[in-house]
């Protein structure tokens, strides 16, 4: 048996069951739920970072994109639109990314 102590998606016991294995799950308390959402973040990141195509890159952005959203709506008690609108904001004041634009040091 394969231990893996990770939050999952949520059809993926039934994913699991239909494929004629068993699995043990448990439901977290909000604490341990927002903890593992961050866990679940980090590690998507990190597989994004990971990947080696546009098509894993993309997917890996979509598993972020779950994630980010679960963190608005279910922790936060928040929409996308306002978060889009927080990002349209800062981009107003401070720029975004799309100039490539790397600081390499700033004269004290």
């Amino acid at each position: 048996m394969t231990t893996y102590n990770k939050l999952v998606r949520d059809r993926i016991p039934e994913i699991i069951e239909s494929s004629g294995k068993d699995c043990k799950t448990d439901t977290l308390n909000q604490d341990r739920y927002i903890l593992e959402l961050k866990k679940k973040l980090l590690e998507e990141a990190e597989e994004y970072q990971q990947a080696a195509s546009k098509e894993e890159a993309l997917e890996e952005l979509a598993d972020l994109l779950e994630i980010i959203n679960t963190l608005v709506q279910d922790v936060h008690g928040s929409t996308m639109e306002e978060v889009e609108k927080l990002q349209s904001d800062k981009a107003e004041k401070r720029g975004s990314y799309k100039e490539k634009v790397f600081l390499v040091e700033v004269e004290d």
